[in-house]
Order: C-alpha cells, then sequence, then structure tokens
C-alpha cells in the first residue's frame, strides 16, 4: 500500500527557501521605493486665436526620446 503523507524532498526544500528568500528581498527592497512626488502643472491660458498646443514637460520628453 503506497504512503499518502508528502514526503520532503531536496527539491520541494530549495525551492521553498527560494520563495522565501525573493519574500524577504522584496519586504526589504520594496518599502525603500518612494512613489513620485506629483506637482501639478498649471496650463496656460489658450491663445486668443485658436490653437491649445503647448510645450510641456511630457512633449519636451517625448521630442528629446525621437532625437538620434
Amino acid at each position: 500500500m503506497p504512503d499518502s503523507t508528502p514526503r520532503a524532498s531536496r527539491r520541494r526544500f530549495f525551492a521553498g527557501a527560494t520563495t522565501v528568500g525573493a519574500a524577504a528581498v522584496a519586504a526589504t527592497v520594496l518599502p525603500r521605493v518612494q512613489a513620485p512626488a506629483s506637482v501639478a502643472v498649471q496650463a496656460p491660458p489658450p491663445p486668443a486665436r485658436g490653437g491649445g498646443y503647448w510645450l510641456s514637460d511630457h512633449v519636451k520628453r517625448y521630442y528629446r526620446s525621437t532625437q538620434l
């Protein structure tokens, strides 16, 4: 008659130890990560003759990323 209780194996031990180690690393590193400060940017009033395009930081970042 086969034994129905699970046997401890070396593979299972190392898998569990790896999981516990990864959780410990995540617990020590994640609290140090700080959310970026939210900065409210007030958009300038739209031009009198229409249009509404303005060169925001987001647009400047995009233009810098497209330069070769």
